[in-house]
């Protein structure tokens, strides 16, 4: 028995969201008397940080803090429509209509207290911690919070805003058809570092070390956390998720997840991420997200690692110990490529 090291490298170019009908996303943002302020989305949040992250960019757009914005994304039935949580869009589709919406909002908002204030709107401005003060004279304030229940109770103001983000339409090469699909990508290098046991064709992933580029990272914590998770399932993909040697007969296949081979926290490798910062200029504050593109370069990588370590290239995942000693055997063993 021999533990051969391999080392596999792969690189993504990543496609936000899509060229169909503008891809359009909707937003709705509207206060409660005590300035308090609820988004209505219909862009479903599956774990990805779409609350969180919108959240963030309704708040920072209102000039209120986080704690005073509540997202719902509830029912799409009665929400307002969007093309749904898919193709990495959310936080460039999603995030800019919410700031269409909340600047709208933020608008009727310091109206109100212009009035309240008798000054001009637009000598006024927010400082993020609930108060609205004329710009230079900040012992001239209104809180939020009475600002809009001034809109409401005496001034006949509805704090709410609408907003609607599409991307322009691709031009259309007459001839080929060809067209742009997508308005920006984000980017991914990663590098695995293996151990294939050539008895018995088993892969053990080492250590990952990967390199992100985001756009602007809204909320760095959430982004590190998904791009964690992610090469967590990439790496399920690659090496465990499969009904072989059952299919197509599953009758005594697993049942639940209990019984179906994934990872658990003892087989995931240490990951060492760098998140890199290159604002998108049509992003809301730059961002684009890291959406699908986190489970990508981890699986190519791994593929390649295994055919360094021992020369075998597996070409269907997952790669399985008995693929690798499959290719072991039609290859006469194990044949190591170079270690860089």
């Amino acid at each position: 028995m021999t533990i051969h090291r391999g080392r596999g490298f792969a690189s993504i170019n990543y496609p936000i969201g899509m060229n169909l009908g503008g891809d359009p996303s909707q937003a709705l943002v509207h206060s409660s008397p005590d300035g308090k302020f609820a988004i209505a989305l219909s862009s479903i949040d599956l774990g990805q940080g779409m609350k969180s992250v919108t959240r963030q960019i309704a708040a920072e757009t209102l000039g209120v803090p986080v704690e005073d914005v509540y997202v719902d994304t509830a029912d799409s039935d009665t929400g307002p429509h969007c093309m749904g949580s898919f193709a990495s869009r959310g936080t460039h589709r999603v995030g800019n209509a919410v700031i269409v919406a909340a600047k709208e909002a933020r608008a009727i908002m310091l109206e109100a207290a212009a009035e309240e204030l008798e000054v001009n709107a637009d000598d006024l401005e927010t400082d993020g911690r609930g108060n609205i003060h004329l710009r230079g004279a900040p012992d001239r304030s209104i809180t939020t919070g009475d600002a809009c229940q001034a809109a409401q109770f005496r001034h006949g103001k509805t704090v709410a805003g609408r907003g609607i983000f599409l991307i322009p339409l691709s031009e259309v090469e007459p001839e080929t058809g060809e067209m742009t699909p997508v308005s920006c990508y984000a980017h991914a290098a990663l590098v695995a570092d293996v151990m294939v046991d050539d008895e018995t064709g088993e892969v053990t992933v080492e250590q990952v070390n990967s390199a992100y580029e985001v756009g602007r990272a809204i909320n760095p914590r959430l982004v590190e956390q998904q791009l964690v998770g992610g090469a967590w399932m990439g790496l399920s993909h690659a090496l465990y998720e499969t009904t072989e040697p059952r299919y197509p007969d599953r009758s005594h296949g697993p049942v639940d997840f209990s019984q179906y081979t994934m990872p658990g926290p003892g087989d995931i490798a240490r990951h060492d991420i760098a998140i890199l910062e290159r604002p998108a200029p049509d992003g809301p504050f730059g961002g684009k997200g890291p959406g699908e593109m986190c489970a990508n370069p981890i699986m190519p990588a791994i593929a390649n690692a295994v055919f360094n370590a021992v020369g075998v290239r597996v070409t269907a995942l997952p790669i399985t110990p008995e693929k690798v000693l499959r290719g072991l055997k039609a290859n006469g063993g194990a044949r190591p490529g170079p270690r860089r």
